[in-house]
Order: structure tokens, then sequence, then C-alpha cells
């Protein structure tokens, strides 16, 4: 697959980039290539960084952080036993427990909430830090919705760091885990209060919480742009200034 002039390879982590030091140093700079593709398409472009993820994969299969970039790439296009597989690889070679929760997530893909449940009370959990703890705590909240236990949801969600007013990295998907719970159960108010706080804490919006939240306060997104009344508007420019701006239809047509 081609890789755009600007990529250099030197873009990767310095950890990956120690990792890549067992290879030959030309195959080495290919191998970080596709991996600087894979994490810049993941987002975007799963199906594209997925491509990346397969060449880098042909040519390094030994090295973690390899397996690892495959493991999100097939995560990301929910292609879920083929990630699993690849982060069960990576935690062979590595030993960490760092990918324990994506892990147990990817049984929730694979339509196994119960396994996922067990793996959140393995000593695993134990040895991840806090990040990796709140990320279980998620993955466990959302094995017992597939389950159908939505108040078990919601009790596995409340925790010192949902209490927390500090934010943190995981704060904002922790708070709308629990406040889109909170809906399904059908407490739209306490849901409203913890998709505001969401909103607080959501500083480059990750999460759609503005918009739950509007939905929930019963605001409506029009069309403020016709053109087709602008010529005839003989009124008071203050008078329908607080007014909703109602889009005819066939006017647009």
């Amino acid at each position: 697959m081609p890789i755009p002039e600007d990529v250099t390879g030197d873009e990767i982590d310095k950890d990956v980039r120690q990792e890549l030091q067992s290879l030959p140093k030309t195959l080495a700079e290919d191998v970080a290539k596709n991996l600087v593709m894979v994490a810049r398409l993941i987002d975007e472009d799963p199906e594209g960084a997925y491509g990346y993820s397969k060449v880098a994969l042909r040519l390094a299969s030994r090295v973690a952080a390899v397996r690892e970039a495959a493991g999100f790439a097939a995560y990301a296009n929910q292609k879920y036993s083929e990630a699993l597989a690849e982060f069960r690889a990576a935690r062979r070679m590595t030993g960490s427990a760092e990918l324990w929760p994506v892990m147990a997530d990817c049984e929730r893909g694979l339509g196994r909430p119960e396994k996922a449940l067990d793996m959140a009370g393995a000593p695993e959990v134990h040895k991840l830090d806090k990040a990796g703890q709140v990320e279980m705590r998620l993955v466990a909240a959302g094995a017992r919705r597939d389950m159908g236990q939505l108040d078990a949801a919601i009790v596995t969600l409340q925790s010192p760091e949902l209490a927390s007013n500090s934010v943190q990295p995981w704060t904002a998907r922790l708070r709308y885990a629990y406040a889109d719970a909170l809906l399904a159960a059908g407490r739209e108010g306490e849901a409203r209060e913890w998709f505001a706080k969401t909103v607080e804490a959501d500083r480059d919006g990750s999460t759609d919480a503005s918009d739950r939240l509007a939905e929930l306060d019963g605001v409506e997104f029009v069309d403020a742009f016709d053109d087709s009344d602008d010529s005839d508007d003989s009124g008071d420019p203050d008078e329908g200034a607080a007014e909703r701006v109602e889009v005819d239809e066939d006017d647009k047509d």
C-alpha cells in the first residue's frame, strides 16, 4: 500500500521504535511507516488502517507492537475474533495486562458478555493502572446491559471515579455511559444531570453528550438559511429573534 511522502516512520512512539530495533534497519523503517499509517487512519478510515496493519503484520509478526496495532485495526472494523487473537498474541509477547479490557470487549463483540464479566473479576484487573481499571468497569457495565441487567450496569458504573469532580481522560466517557444507562432505565431526570456533567468534562468533543442533552431539553435544530423569503421580511428585525425559524420544505425544493 502507498505511503505518503510526509510519513517517515519517526513519528512512532519511542517504545515502539525500540521494539523495532530487533529488525534490520530498512525493514524496521518500512514497518514503522505502516504503523504510522494505522495510527493516522484508524479513526477516520478504519478500513484503510486495517490494510496497513496487515502489511505491517506480514513484515514483522513477531513484534508485539505490530500485533497490538493489528488488533486495534481489526477491532475498529468490528473483526472481534481476529482482534482478540492479535491482542492475545501481543499479551503473550509482553506479559502485560494492559490489553485486558479491550480483550474483554472483544468477548462482548462476539456475543459472550458472560466471558467479559468473568474477565472483569480476574486477577489481571488489579495489575491495570487507573485508566485501565475504569475501562474495565465500562466494559463490565456494557456486558451487564448486553444481558438486560440495566440496574446492575448502573451500579457497576457507580465508583469514586464517577463521583470525583476531577476531570481525567476517562471522565467524559464514564459519565456518558452512566447517563446513557440511567436514560435506558427510564430515570430521565438523573440522566439529564449526568449528560450535563459529561458536557462539562468533554473538552475535546469525544461524545455526543451535548446533542443528547439538547434532545432531553426538547431543543430542535432547524435550518435558519432559507433564502426564499429574504426580500419579503418587512417586520421588526428583533420581533422574531426568540422564535424558532421554520423551514418550508416546499421552498427548499
